[in-house]
């Protein structure tokens, strides 16, 4: 059936699928309610996704491509993963869940800044111009909750806006390392890295926070790193039928999913400023990912997903 379907096609419906999957796991973060520490959630999210991504790389005949001469590269790209993942859970427990994610979408704005910053690319008007129409978006939808006598108060949606902005920094980190990482590593060795290191990473701290789950909780961080995992899997294998430029717009769709998930769920009503800045942050990522296929035909290896 799907043999006979064009191979764009494919990829377009693999990656709207992986977006839907990945609304899921976030919605199942929320369901958690804060009840447990949130790198406990973490911890959960990664040891249950280890065995699809393992399955993912066997499956794709990577097994073979894990020696690797840059080992603390690796490290410090699992901590940017880790870090900008604890933000974002703990993000979601403190504002509505579309307004988070509207937030963190600001990352691949962060990672031009970053590119011309830390890398030294050359970074033309035309990337330059759209992370200035990004940031606009950005401070649209933060205008609601910065505010300093709310922040001085301890106010949980300020809070959780600069989590999800600072989830998206450490995440933009992880992808500029990553394309350190492309020049010497082969793509089976950075995702099954990942993975193994963010596990080690996040299961290091449990034993100074633990909170023992109800059968309740542990169903839902099972289901959020198994959700995670095969997310993965979707999110990688769409790239194998279409260009990134086809399929790389397509992230946005998450927004629409969790939305709903977030109303159904949560009765989560997003302010208007998010329904007004996200549109700029959307565009303005979209620009970059196709002046990125313009400037480099060669993409860099997709299934670097840090969520």
């Amino acid at each position: 059936m799907l043999s006979s379907l064009p191979r764009p096609l494919i990829g377009i419906g693999l990656k709207l699928a992986s977006t839907m999957v990945f609304a899921m796991m976030v919605a199942l973060v929320k369901l958690t309610g804060g009840r447990l520490p949130t790198t406990e959630v973490v911890f959960f999210r990664n040891a249950f996704a280890l065995l699809p991504v393992f399955l993912m790389v066997w499956s794709m005949g990577h097994l073979g491509d894990l020696a690797t001469g840059r080992p603390l590269i690796h490290v410090t790209r699992a901590l940017s993963g880790v870090a900008a993942m604890t933000l974002w859970f703990a993000s979601l427990q403190r504002m509505h869940i579309a307004e988070a994610q509207a937030i963190v979408f600001a990352a691949p704005i962060l990672v031009v800044v970053l590119s011309a910053l830390i890398l030294r690319e050359t970074v033309r008007i035309y990337r330059w111009s759209a992370v200035i129409v990004g940031f606009v978006g950005v401070v649209i939808m933060l205008s609601p909750h910065i505010d300093a006598a709310r922040m001085l108060a301890g106010d949980d949606r300020s809070i959780g806006a600069l989590m999800a902005l600072a989830s998206a920094l450490f995440m933009a980190l992880a992808v500029i390392q990553v394309r350190s990482l492309v020049k010497t590593e082969k793509t089976g060795a950075i995702v099954l890295y990942f993975s193994l290191l963010a596990t080690l990473l996040s299961g290091a701290i449990l034993p100074f926070n633990w909170v023992t789950p109800s059968a309740y909780d542990a169903t839902l961080l099972v289901a959020a790193g198994f959700l995670g995992g095969l997310g993965q899997i979707l999110f990688t294998q769409s790239f194998r039928y279409a260009d990134a430029s086809v399929i790389a717009p397509i992230e946005y769709m998450s927004l629409i999913w969790i939305v709903i998930l977030g109303y159904i769920l949560f009765g989560d009503l997003p302010e208007p400023t998010m329904w007004i800045g996200a549109p700029f942050v959307i565009s303005a990522g979209v620009f970059i990912a196709w002046r990125e296929r313009k400037r480099s035909p060669v993409a860099p290896p997709p299934d670097i997903r840090t969520p």
